[in-house]
């Protein structure tokens, strides 16, 4: 009899290297097996989903995204269309799994979509092969409108991706980010919102302000962004249904910048510039009450709250150089956790509250780079000319960042990378791109 994985893929999604796979129980569902190094990709196979009424090309488009999706991790090789034995003509027919088993797929994702009038409805199974069963809580329903079909497709890969792995999902999902345009020295920025993907472009201001540094609230629904529309940075919170904005915390005579929420939403943590110094203080939306969190006469900026709200991670350069310190939401003096050679800024704590990205500068090269929230097992995942600006998926396990070439004529754009330092790849937008942040999944 065979095993569920003759082939045993496990994926490094931690920091450590060492220890040693789990073994694969006979009959076990697939699963990616979370442990050191990667030996190759799960086979599995995604039919077109099939046209139940209405539905045209949407059933092909849908299932394509799905295979974008989980191809896209790099965990996952979809079995060409071309090679499949069998094929589905309909949903609820019995599977042939002695054909997947010949073509070595482990599993095999099957959908339908109906159409009717503007709404779509997205059914889908996913199946383990060599069992010949469904997986647990993979053939489920979706229902939309038309205009969102590629967040169907998102919300079945994400399903897919978080039976087989164990880990949540984070394809549906969004990106609000900086698209530029113009020449180098004369840069017109404008701040837009895409899917994780970089397709569904939209944007939320025009190019005649400056504008930074933006970042979604814990809900989605709104977001902070530093503007020069005053002349001087000020931090600005937009309602993303209405585009509204306001700004928050005017007081002459300073600048404000580096905005970031809490995880309850209700305060928001930014670094204010008055005669000088540079601060990091605490705003609660609600009744405008101001808090400073830190007293130095060195630079603290960039703060980002730990998941649970209990500590703020931050840069400072009070030490000489700028490096990462973490202190007690309430504020105080706060503690060095980075330790190597050259300099450390833009930390970001991990959803999951295990990691805190980071950007660090050295020997002339800058990285992208992770470590424990206490300093320890420091890993750097990239190596360019610039890369900065890190901010997690919704999951803690990929990072997105914007990197900018060289030169004159140096562009900048949008990569990610996964936290082993895998799958590292660029994500297609318009035109120049920078100051990603990453949405939570969307309700």
């Amino acid at each position: 009899m065979r095993t569920v994985f003759q082939t045993l893929m496990a994926v490094a999604l931690g920091l450590s290297l060492s220890g040693v796979a789990p073994v694969i129980a006979q009959n076990a569902p697939p699963r990616i097996v979370i442990g050191p190094g990667v030996i190759e990709p799960m086979p599995i196979a995604i039919t077109a989903f099939i046209d139940e009424g209405g539905a045209g090309d949407y059933a092909r488009e849908i299932s394509r995204v799905v295979q974008s999706d989980l191809e896209g991790t790099g965990f996952f090789r979809a079995i060409p269309e071309d090679a499949h034995i069998s094929r589905i003509t309909s949903f609820d027919s019995p599977v042939a799994f002695e054909d997947w088993k010949a073509i070595n797929s482990q599993v095999l994702v099957t959908g339908a979509v109906s159409v009717s009038g503007d709404r779509i409805t997205v059914k889908f199974r996913a199946y383990d092969v060599f069992n010949g069963t469904t997986l647990e809580g993979a053939a489920l329903q979706f229902a939309g409108t038309t205009q969102g079909w590629r967040r169907m497709a998102h919300k079945v890969a994400d399903v897919v991706y978080a039976k087989i792995t164990g880990e949540g999902g984070y394809f549906d999902s969004r990106v609000v980010f900086v698209s530029e345009s113009g020449p180098k020295n004369e840069r017109l920025k404008r701040l837009a919102v895409m899917d994780y993907d970089g397709a569904n472009v939209a944007y939320l201001t025009d190019s005649a302000t400056i504008v930074l540094a933006p970042r979604f609230s814990p809900t989605g629904d709104r977001i902070l962004y530093t503007s020069y529309e005053s002349g001087f940075p000020r931090i600005t919170l937009m309602d993303v249904g209405s585009l509204e904005r306001r700004s928050l915390d005017e007081q002459p005579g300073t600048m404000t910048f580096a905005p970031r929420f809490s995880p309850d939403g209700g305060t928001v943590v930014f670094s204010l510039e008055r005669g000088g110094n540079t601060d990091i203080y605490a705003l609660n939306v609600g009744s405008g009450g101001l808090t400073q969190l830190t007293n130095a006469p060195s630079i603290e900026t960039a703060p980002s709250f730990s998941p649970d709200g209990s500590q703020i991670v931050f840069e400072s350069d009070r030490s000489g150089t700028p490096q990462v310190y973490v202190m007690p939401a309430s504020g105080g003096e706060g503690q060095r956790i980075s330790n190597g050679q050259g300099r450390y800024g833009t930390p970001v704590w991990s959803p999951r509250g295990d990691l805190i990205a980071f950007t660090k500068q050295n020997a002339g090269r800058f990285h992208i780079g992770v470590m424990r929230s206490d300093g320890s097992e420091e890993r750097l995942l990239t190596a360019s000319f610039l890369d900065e600006g890190p901010t997690w998926a919704p999951n803690g396990r990929v990072l997105m960042f914007t990197r900018e070439t060289s030169g004159a004529g140096g562009q900048s754009s949008l990569w990610s990378v996964d936290i082993t330092g895998r799958n590292l790849k660029q994500i297609p937008t318009e035109g120049p791109a920078s100051d990603p942040a990453w949405s939570p999944l969307l309700p």
